[in-house]
């Protein structure tokens, strides 16, 4: 339902605008506001959540710590080509993981998370807004991506129950056709 609430009154592009404000506020709102962000948090939640312990915590953990180091490229310039389409590929790749119940070892898990970590990151990061105070907006940037992890695991609770499993799976085949929507549109 979530879901298919960003999908409809978002576009794809808007994660990506650079014209949110810096500080903690901007931060905060900036992967809130887009959709490609929301849908590969939630899709992370949701995978470490359906594995069990320990990679409902594992996923969680790596995907902000990697993003920060992905952030910090960002910010000092390094050229990271094709970093958009590796966003796009990230919903669609986490939402198969979810759609599939792709069970992988933990390192492996974490590595397909963290590749995906370093994009996010760099992308918004090198967004940064001209004056913020960057620690402050990572900070911001950073919880907001955690509570989208939490969102994940809360939805994937559910997965307890038969019909919650299939809604779960349904929510994972979501994400992976909206990322395939949000490559279909940088295409």
């Amino acid at each position: 339902m979530i879901v298919a609430l960003v999908l409809v009154v978002s576009s794809p592009a808007s994660a990506h605008t650079g014209n949110v404000s810096g500080g903690f506020a901007g931060g905060f709102a900036h992967p809130i506001l887009g959709p490609d962000h929301v849908l590969a948090m939630v899709a992370v939640g949701l995978w470490g959540a359906f594995l069990g312990a320990p990679t409902i915590f594992i996923l969680p953990i790596v995907f902000p710590l990697v993003m920060a180091l992905g952030g910090v490229l960002g910010i000092v310039g390094v050229p990271l080509p094709g970093a958009e389409v590796a966003i796009a590929i990230s919903a669609v790749v986490l939402g198969l993981m979810v759609a599939l119940a792709v069970r992988l070892p933990i390192w492996t898990a974490a590595a397909v998370v963290g590749v995906f970590a370093i994009f996010h990151g760099y992308t918004h990061g090198a967004e940064l807004p001209a004056g913020a105070n960057a620690v402050a907006y990572c900070t911001g940037f950073v919880i907001a991506t955690g509570l989208l992890h939490l969102s994940g695991i809360a939805l994937a609770l559910t997965a307890r129950w038969p019909a919650g499993y299939i809604g779960v799976r349904g929510v994972g085949a979501a994400i992976a056709c909206a990322g395939v929507a949000f490559l279909w549109q940088l295409a």
